[in-house]
């Protein structure tokens, strides 16, 4: 069987550093960080009192106020990422053939807010009036809702579910929507992740497990991956949404293509509950098994998208998997890591990522890796690799692999290229 060529149709971002694609791409290339106070509770009792939140988001300009009142935050941020997508690609829904149009969304969380929320009425309820939920609760929270509502909003009738892998989990979505269209058993997808997880048990419970950056002081300068200094990572939000569609499909219809989506791979680390595994065997076979896919070789690749959390063990790891898998042309690769500036966006992370190296895939500049000081180097990392530290560079991308890892060993990686006849 013919396998079918997919490309990139359709971009949406709604982000801690712009609320649209070419908002998100500008800040990403001018180092803009994301990071500041909380503002969704107050934080002043927790350990890490900054996050990177999605900022000047007013529901009511996307969504009836009666309609949003029944989604979590995070099913708002992918409607509206959704949105962007759909018009960029400039869907035609009276014409298109809706059947064959589905949503693979990845949530890593889903609606913890709207748990908590319940819950904690239920507790000051429960003594004098008894139970008492919002009958919206469950189809608020469930982390499968959101890929439900933006199907019955465009009547997209194809393959619809949600992928949850933890922080892979958008790039995993991506994986399963780029295997039903080259398989043929869709158009297209629209596919991606979201995430709003900034509330107390959220921020608390990373705390707990000392996951994040404690610099409250320096909340702009407290994502630097690579740094000998780096003391976690950095909570963010939002949502990134790409149309996938078959290439003969997008021409036919005079579809703008941003790029060509050639390969992706899965892994596990079988490690450790958290941590990743320390000599990178996971990620070595993951980015392995996506150049596979693509019939591509390590020196096809120009840059690579890393996970790039800021956490002292997670970046050692990754750095070894490179030059691992390789060699001596990891010397000529381009690697940054985008949650330098956006933070860590958990389950939509992958999507996000997926859209920085579509982007920089197309207008041949990698964004940079920033908070990087001289004289901040760890013993453990090899400073001789390209981090792309502090400034964008401009280079020909041909290709661009983008990697992302999730608690409990699950890894996942994409690799767009240059759409070509």
């Amino acid at each position: 069987m013919e396998l079918k060529r997919v490309v990139v149709t359709g971009l949406g971002a709604l982000t801690p550093v712009g609320n649209t694609v070419p908002e998100f791409w500008t800040n990403l290339i001018n180092g803009v960080s994301g990071a500041g106070p909380i503002t969704h509770f107050d934080a002043s009792k927790f350990k890490t009192q900054f996050a990177c939140e999605v900022k000047n988001f007013k529901v009511t300009d996307f969504i009836d106020r009666k309609e949003a009142r029944k989604m979590d935050l995070y099913t708002q941020y992918a409607m509206v990422a959704a949105h962007e997508a759909v018009t960029d690609a400039g869907i035609n829904l009276e014409t298109e053939d809706l059947n064959r149009v589905g949503v693979i969304l990845g949530v890593g969380i889903g609606g913890i807010h709207t748990f908590e929320e319940e819950v904690a009425g239920y507790e000051q309820t429960k003594d004098t009036i008894g139970p008492k939920f919002n009958p919206f609760f469950i189809p608020k929270m469930i982390a499968d809702i959101a890929s439900g509502q933006i199907s019955i909003k465009y009547g997209f009738h194809g393959p619809n579910f949600t992928t949850t892998s933890a922080c892979a989990s958008s790039s995993n979505a991506i994986c399963d929507a780029f295997n039903y269209i080259r398989l043929g058993k869709a158009n297209m997808i629209l596919t991606g992740g979201a995430e709003a997880a900034i509330f107390p048990a959220g921020v608390g419970g990373f705390n707990a497990m000392h996951a994040l950056s404690t610099r409250n002081d320096d909340p702009t300068r407290a994502s630097r991956p690579f740094s000998a200094s780096r003391d976690g990572f950095i909570m963010g939000e939002g949502a990134g949404c790409l149309i996938l569609e078959e290439l003969e499909h997008a021409k036919a219809r005079g579809a703008k293509i941003y790029a060509e989506l050639a390969g992706t791979g899965a892994s596990a680390d079988a490690y450790h509950l958290t941590a990743s595994h320390p000599d990178g065997l996971g990620a070595k076979l993951v980015m392995s098994s996506a150049l596979e896919d693509a019939g591509m070789q390590p020196e096809d690749i120009d840059y690579i998208n890393v996970h790039g959390t800021s956490t002292p063990v997670g970046d050692v790891s990754e750095v070894k998997a490179i030059k691992e898998l390789f060699g001596d042309y990891a010397y000529q690769l381009n690697i940054s890591s985008t949650k330098s500036m956006t933070g860590h966006l958990l389950g939509a992370t992958g999507a996000v990522e997926a859209i920085a190296c579509t982007l920089s895939v197309l207008n041949d500049i990698v964004p940079p890796t920033i908070n990087h000081e001289e004289g901040d180097e760890d013993e453990n990392i090899d400073y001789k690799l390209n981090f792309t530290f502090n400034k964008a560079q401009q280079r020909p991308v041909r290709a661009a692999l983008s990697n992302t890892f999730g608690f409990g060993g699950h890894n996942a990686c994409v690799i767009v290229k240059k759409y070509t006849e």
